[in-house]
């Protein structure tokens, strides 16, 4: 029997293969080709539809890398055709597989409508008219593979054609013949899923073998639908009353940049969108979901005529907004108030475009997810959460599919984590026999999301899809498949299963660890955009109420809503094609330029007239009698000390802080208040140099092994004292580093400066501290979370690099350390007992990182780099340091005290932005939060009339009125909250 069932599943294989699927399209006549190379970047629509077309033909090549080629395509339906369907089939010469990683095109009609998109799953387009006239604006993009490609950035991909022009046909599209290799597919694919013994399993065998019996394969036409006729009953028997449901919604992993720049993006978007509404036309059951706001708002400027198309669908409720923000954001890196912010411009393009409360975020790709994300994800009017890349984890398989996620501060969301482990899903019985077996709420729920559809390039979901939808809609031996919108899944899944269980903390991706370091100058814009918006948010916003000056709305709207599309979780952790990084440093020159003029504009109007120099502090603590968030005249800082000679080294001693810097150049004690910082026989500042060759993913992984090998770099080229401070340089590889090390606040401060061109290597600077702790604390949005220093578990273990914000904090009761950094994200914290019984804790800042793939130049040149270490810090210290080191004073010409709009009476709180209300009104927004993760109570003081106090949401809603005292605005606040307030200035 064994034998027998190899044979007939063979000749099913071999049948549906080679005669079946090829009879899709019986007849075929060529149509005639022209073309028309754009020069250098894509040209408009109406540019390329009347340009000067030559005459082209099957097999030429075309498409230099990343080039434009504009095709027109013209024939005529032959007679004898009447009454039958009709398609043109077009083949750009796709050479992947899937679709959106090689050519692409977008069809358009003659009068320049668009009609769809080409892909490889998708090369076909519905014919209606005697006479054809089509044109494809087809792309060029290189298939990007590694280990190395100058394929990346035009400036290095060369100008020969990429690509052959595969078919320009005019066919019959034979629908019969189509659903039959449906029908066939969808059974075979079911059939091997089933185990030998099961009885299903034959029954399917012994209908295929039926309907291949009457299938006569020199007539197919005539004979499809009789063999339909025999696997009817198989597709008809119904799965069990409690199957599992695949709730299907239609998708698009868009990556907003990749494998290709932001400009593609914007094509590919169209191209899939375009795809979507058509598929729409023809098919009332699509249901397609589709996230990132950033995207729709390029279609909206660039192709209007396919936005108003979504928009129809939008309102239709099959065209789903979701996501909640500008774009899938990383969701380690960004600052509290840029992630506040992604919500606030996501979730208002929705509002304001199509009138949509989106309550879902749609988070399928990033690398991990912060503890701080529930808060704000309520915050922001959302309630359900979606991830799907924990099922990477490469040591723990995570516990849960649907369960409560806890943030830092206590809010629970709702979650789901879709069991098929893909989102991409084909409709493949492997992928929904997957998603049964590795559903682990089984016998609590019954119920998980499938999102369908080509994605990552693009694509969307395709007929062939939706066919293989309809025959799983209710299939024995099959889990039932769905197509719905994704709230209709969540509520029907919150309803099923209200006691999910909880997960508290972080979801830590167990992969991709090097996306915390890769790129580092993409990095530093982030860092330095993040806090010059706060900086000309703050002082725009008090020249406002005091001086009268115009607020900039439009230009801080679109300065935000840049620096949030650079926080896509492909190009702020560094693993896109060197093309996008490039322009990625020059966008954010750009925008420093640009919010350096708004500050200095803003500062100019409150610094007053005279000879005088005023000092202007962001941070959210006083400095040097400059209070937060205010101006004041000038002082007289004290001249640092002179570093005294030391055995070959150097002592630096301002009374507080006594630091000594041996012959090597390493700093071997830090004593404050008669504690040494540093451990026994250790030295802190060491750069520390291992080589890196991640298993799998250049640009995106550290795999754990890079400690076996290390090189202690304590050659010193020279050192000397300049200015107060010590400068040590060494020279290492190919590379050079120069490092100057000085006092400042409390702190041990360090400059470094590297011109790196070493390959494969990874460089970290080390603080060994003499101090016992079982946990470090990392800031992240709006609070910290603690991490193991141990490896007690395997959870434990997999956490060897983490990602801080401006500090990683360590201590034991009395005493603590933070070391604390200007642009730095990726930290490892480890600790070792030493023979003599101590505890050793040693705090590690990953600076750089020089994988091949994408990018193979990644972080080639010079660097600047700024960290400290504060010695005897509390986490209120760290906070503070944190924000001194990324803030640092400004200086205005002039005399005046400025006053701060706002201050906050309680350490504990912090003050995060300061701002004018999005809606005009010229109310002050105020967010704050609780920094050191207990209670608080605060009284919020305005330093100007206050008609009107409330708390709203991150979108300035009001949720609540607040009282308004003599004193201010009183606070009271939980762990780690995040609280707005809007104040209503007074007469």
């Amino acid at each position: 029997m064994h034998d027998d069932r190899r044979v007939i599943e063979t000749r099913l294989d071999r049948t549906l293969r080679e005669r079946i699927r090829p009879a899709v399209y019986p007849n075929a006549v060529p149509l005639a080709v022209e073309v028309w190379h754009a020069p250098g970047e894509p040209v408009p629509v109406a540019e390329g539809l009347a340009a000067g077309y030559g005459k082209a033909a099957v097999g030429e090549p075309w498409g230099p890398p990343w080039g434009t080629s504009w095709f027109r395509f013209t024939g005529e339906v032959p007679a004898e055709w009447a009454g039958r369907t009709v398609e043109a089939v077009l083949d750009l010469g796709f050479v992947h597989p899937g679709p959106g990683f090689s050519a692409e095109g977008l069809v358009y009609r003659p009068d320049g409508s668009p009609v769809k998109g080409l892909h490889p799953k998708s090369h076909w387009v519905r014919v209606t008219e005697q006479q054809v006239e089509l044109y494809v604006e087809a792309a060029a993009n290189p298939l990007i593979v590694g280990p190395t490609t100058p394929l990346g950035d035009p400036q290095t991909a060369g100008d020969e054609p990429l690509y052959r022009l595969a078919r320009a046909d005019l066919a019959v599209f034979d629908e019969t013949v189509w659903n039959l290799a449906h029908d066939l597919d969808v059974l075979i694919d079911l059939m091997r899923q089933l185990s030998l013994e099961s009885p299903r399993r034959w029954e399917i065998l012994r209908a295929c073998e039926r309907a291949l019996d009457v299938l006569d394969l020199f007539d197919l036409e005539a004979t499809a639908a009789a063999a339909r006729d025999e696997l009817a009953p198989a597709l008809a028997l119904p799965a069990y009353s409690g199957a599992h449901t695949l709730y299907s919604v239609g998708h698009a992993h868009i990556d907003s940049a990749w494998l290709w720049p932001l400009r593609e993006t914007v094509r590919k978007v169209a191209r899939t969108t375009a795809n979507v509404v058509s598929l729409m036309d023809e098919d009332p059951d699509v249901v397609f979901a589709m996230s990132q706001a950033q995207q729709l708002a390029w279609i909206k400027e660039h192709r209007p005529e396919i936005y108003t198309r979504v928009k129809e669908k939008v309102a239709d409720g099959r065209f789903v907004p979701v996501g909640g923000m500008w774009v899938e954001a990383d969701a380690n890196m960004p600052g509290g108030e840029a992630m506040a912010r992604q919500f606030v411009h996501g979730k208002r393009f929705f509002l304001d475009e199509f009138g949509i409360e989106t309550e879902e975020v749609w988070l399928p790709d990033s690398f991990g997810y912060s503890a701080a994300l529930p808060q704000l994800v309520k915050l922001s009017g959302s309630k359900w959460f979606l991830t799907q890349k924990i099922s990477w984890n490469e040591t723990n398989k995570f516990p849960h599919h649907t369960f409560w996620w806890e943030g830092l501060d206590g809010t629970r969301i709702f979650t789901h984590f879709p069991p098929v482990d893909t989102y991409n899903v084909e409709f493949n019985a492997k992928q929904v026999a997957h998603a049964v077996a590795n559903f682990q709420e089984k016998g609590g729920a019954t119920r998980s999301l499938a999102p369908f559809g080509y994605g990552d390039g693009g694509g969307g979901p395709t007929r062939d899809m939706m066919a293989r939808a309809r025959r799983l809609a209710n299939l024995a031996g099959s889990p039932k498949v769905r197509v719905a919108a994704p709230a209709q899944f969540f509520a029907d899944a919150h309803a099923e299963y209200p006691d999910a269980p909880v997960w508290v903390g972080e979801l830590y991706l167990e992969l991709h660890r090097g996306t915390y370091t890769s790129q580092a100058k993409t990095k530093q814009g982030n860092r330095r955009s993040e806090h010059l918006l706060r900086e000309a948010e703050l002082w725009a916003a008090t020249a406002a109420l005091r001086a009268g000056a115009d607020y900039p709305y439009e230009r801080l709207d679109r300065l935000w809503k840049t620096v949030l599309l650079h926080q896509f979780h492909d190009i702020l952790p560094g693993s896109s094609i060197a093309w996008v990084h490039r322009q990625a440093r020059d966008t954010y020159s750009g925008v420093a330029a640009e919010l350096s003029d708004i500050i200095d504009a803003a500062q100019r109007a409150l610094a007053g007239s005279g000879q005088g120099s005023v000092v202007f502090n962001a941070a959210p603590h006083r400095r040097a009698g400059v209070p937060a968030g205010g101006a004041h005249p000038e002082w007289t800082p004290a001249e640092p000390a002179a570093p005294e000679p030391l055995d070959g080294g150097y002592v630096l001693d301002d009374g507080d802080l006594r630091v000594v810097v041996d012959a090597r150049g390493l700093i071997t004690s830090v004593v404050s208040g008669g504690r040494e910082a540093v451990a026994p026989g250790a030295a802190a500042n060491l750069l520390q140099l291992h080589p890196d060759h991640p298993a799998n993913w250049d640009a995106w992984d550290v795999n754990h092994y890079y400690r076996n090998t290390g090189t202690d770099l304590t050659d010193v080229a020279s050192m000397e004292v300049r200015a107060g401070a010590v400068v040590v340089r060494r020279s290492f590889g190919a590379s050079t580093v120069e490092q100057v090390i000085s006092l400042g606040d409390g702190t041990v401060d360090v400059e470094t400066t590297v011109d790196w061109h070493e390959r494969e290597k990874i460089l970290k600077a080390a603080f060994p501290l003499d101090v016992r702790a079982d946990r470090s604390a990392s800031e992240t949005q709006f609070g910290h979370v603690y991490r193991a220093t141990h490896t007690n578990t395997s959870w434990d273990a997999a956490r060897f690099e983490i990602c801080a914000h401006r500090w990683v904090h360590v201590g034991e009761p009395g005493w603590g350390a933070a070391v604390v950094n200007d642009s730095t994200y990726g930290h490892d914290v480890t600790s070792t007992v030493r023979p003599d019984g101590g505890t050793t804790t040693t705090v590690r800042l990953s600076l750089l990182r020089a994988p091949r793939f994408p990018d193979p130049e990644t972080d080639q040149g010079e660097h600047r780099f700024r960290y400290a270490l504060v010695p005897g810090a509390t986490i209120g210290a760290a906070v503070r340091a944190g924000y001194r080191i990324n803030l640092p004073a400004r200086r205005q010409p002039g005399s005046a005290v400025v006053v701060p709009l706002v201050s906050v009476n309680s350490d504990a709180v912090v003050v995060e932005a300061v701002k004018l209300a999005d809606d005009r009104s010229g109310d002050v927004v105020v967010r704050l939060y609780e920094a050191l993760g207990g209670r608080a109570s605060a009284t919020l003081a305005a330093n100007f009339p206050v008609a009107a106090a409330a708390e709203t949401d991150l979108l300035e809603r009001v949720l609540t009125a607040s009282e308004i005292t003599a004193g201010g605005v009183g606070i009271t606040l939980r762990p780690f909250q995040v609280v707005t307030l809007r104040l209503t200035p007074g007469n």
